[in-house]
Parts: C-alpha cells; structure tokens; sequence
C-alpha cells in the first residue's frame, strides 16, 4: 500500500507507492530534490528522515554510512519507504519550472579531443523548446529500455545543440558505438534535463570548482554560464586526470583565466613527470585552502572522488549544504 511522505519545512507532500524510491516517487509528484548520480554514489540526494522508517536500499556505506543512517538520515534516490515519512529537505523545486521532456536529437559533430574521450554535439529539434540549467545532464535512451547519462558541457543561452563529453568505457556498447560507428546525422532520442547540479546564484561565497576527468564537461557549462551572465564571484577550477592527455580542453581553461576576472585554473595530474601540480585533485584544494567554511564546492568525477571530497572538505570546514556533486557511473554493455 502507498505511504504518504511530508517534506518540511515547505510542506510538501505525496503518496509514495510501494518499491518506489522517495526520488522517483517526488519526480512522478512534480516536485524536484536535489539529486545527481540516481545510482547511491554521488550524495547529491542525502536528507534527513524526521519521523517514519525507510528500506535504504542499495546505498553503499561510503555514500552514507552507519553513523548517518543512525542519525535518520538516508539517500532518497535508493531509500524506500516502510511507514508514512516527514522528510526534511531545503532545496524543493517545481517540476514544471524546467519540464523533462524526451526528444529526437541528430547528431551534427563528433570530434576525438582525446584518445578515449568524443565531443559529442547534437542538434535540438527546432520545433520544440528545450530548457536546462548549466550542469545538467540527459540520458539518451536505447533499445531494451537501457540508458546512458552524460553531462550537458554548454550553456543554456540560446541553446540550439548540446554538447556532451563522452569517455570511451571498455566493453561498453554505447561508447563503442559513438567512436566505431557513429556518424553525424544519425538520430537519438534522449530524456532530460535531469539532475540538480546547476550554480546557487544566490550565494555570494567564492567558488571551488573540482573535476575528475569528463567530470570537466558540466563544470565547462557553468564557467561558460558564469561568462555570459557575468558572475564575478571568484572562481577556481581544479581539474585533475591521470596524464596530461585527460586534460583535453586544457588551453579553454586556461583562456578562461584571462576572459574571467577573478577566475584560476590549475590542473592536477596524478602521475609525475610534468612541472605542475601532481598527487590528489582535491589534496591540491586542501593544500590551497585550508580552511574552506567560508567557500562553496562544485565538483563532478568518479565516485571515489566525490566520497573523498565530500569527507575530507567537511573536515577543512566546508558545510555539508555548501557541497553539491554529480558522480559519474559507468554502464557497460558487453557486446554479445
């Protein structure tokens, strides 16, 4: 039987279905929470739980360990609920401010700004309006009900073509497809926006910005975004690979920094042999920042990442409502 769910403080409510998460069951209400990743790593949907009981589902301990789960909270985007719920959460949206919609796309340029890394640009359908926020993402949706999710790496203003960073993951299908046999004009189809990794532009705080890898396509919608609407807020990109091949738009970030006052860039390699920054992204953001209570962070890569981040920034001061991430997954589809 359907539980009813209340979320406070701006009292919102709806009936939540039985095996459906308090994410998804939220969306189908119309009522956007902050959410990324939807797979229980990225964090972005973490809250806390004021009365009821919840089934946590499949999120992991590194996401949200023992201590927060006894402390009430839970990932809404894996916890499901066992009794009627009152659920406390800040960030509640309309759905209808930027309506999910699925379209037709065609593909109108690829180009192998890396070994294993495509831009992928496609073009909108000129019939029909498609609204997003700087840092979202979309899914494109593939036979057998499967899909695939990539960051959206321009700016919404006068959108007329997405542009998506794709990293080729072994034996994955739908990477496979897009380096072997992808070919401007094809069409696809995809649902979007999705996600609530998007600038707080209401904030004053200076801005971190920490990529892992692609994890630099949505942050490259937010500087671009920050570019065309004149953000001022200072703003630091720390942008970490293994190699200094992975820092494929590299040049771009460092045009930034005369484009954008108060913008800094400094890219991070893991492996040694270059005169710049190595070890950690974000020890490199530690080392530079001790003391971050006063910053707001921006970060987007692989898990490990993002857990590592979110645990040690929290220890250099950094409030836990001033950290919003996306987590990249990676789907694979052996081929048969």
């Amino acid at each position: 039987m359907p539980h009813s769910v209340q979320i406070q403080p701006g009292g919102q409510s709806f009936e939540l279905p039985d095996h459906t998460t308090i994410l998804q069951g939220a969306l189908d209400a119309g009522f956007i929470l902050p959410y990324g990743c939807r797979d229980g790593a990225c964090g972005s949907c973490k809250g806390r739980v004021l009365a009821g009981e919840v089934d946590h589902g499949k999120a992991s301990l590194t996401a949200l360990t023992e201590a927060e789960r006894a402390t009430g909270m839970a990932l809404f985007c894996c916890a499901t609920a066992r009794s009627d719920l009152t659920l406390e959460c800040h960030q509640v949206s309309s759905a209808s401010d930027l309506p999910v919609k699925k379209l037709p796309c065609r593909v109108q340029r690829l180009e192998r700004v890396a070994e294993d890394v495509m831009l992928v640009e496609v073009k909108l359908p000129a019939t029909e309006q498609f609204q997003f926020r700087a840092g979202q993402y979309i899914d494109f949706l593939l036979q057998g009900n499967r899909r695939r999710s990539f960051s959206i790496a321009n700016a919404p203003q006068d959108a007329t073509h997405l542009e998506l960073h794709v990293r080729r993951v072994p034996e994955g299908e739908f990477t496979g497809h897009v380096f072997e046999t992808m070919k401007e004009k094809d069409i696809l189809r995809f649902e979007g926006p999705l996600g609530s990794f998007y600038l707080r532009e209401a904030s004053d705080r200076p801005i971190i910005l920490l990529a892992g890898g692609t994890g630099f396509a949505p942050i490259k919608g937010l500087v671009e975004y920050a570019l065309k609407v004149g953000i001022d807020r200072p703003m630091s990109l720390y942008w970490g690979s293994r190699n200094k091949a992975g820092l494929y738009m590299d040049q771009l970030a460092r045009d930034w920094q005369k484009a954008l006052p108060g913008f800094r860039y400094v890219p991070v390699l893991s492996d040694e042999g270059w005169a710049g920054r190595t070890g950690l992204v974000h020890q490199a953001v530690m080392d530079d920042h001790p003391d971050l209570s006063g910053h707001q962070v921006y970060a987007c890569g692989a898990p490990a990442m993002i857990d590592a981040a979110r645990r040690d920034f929290g220890r250099c001061g950094l409030p836990d409502d001033q950290f919003f991430a996306d987590a990249f997954t990676y789907a694979s589809d052996p081929a048969p």
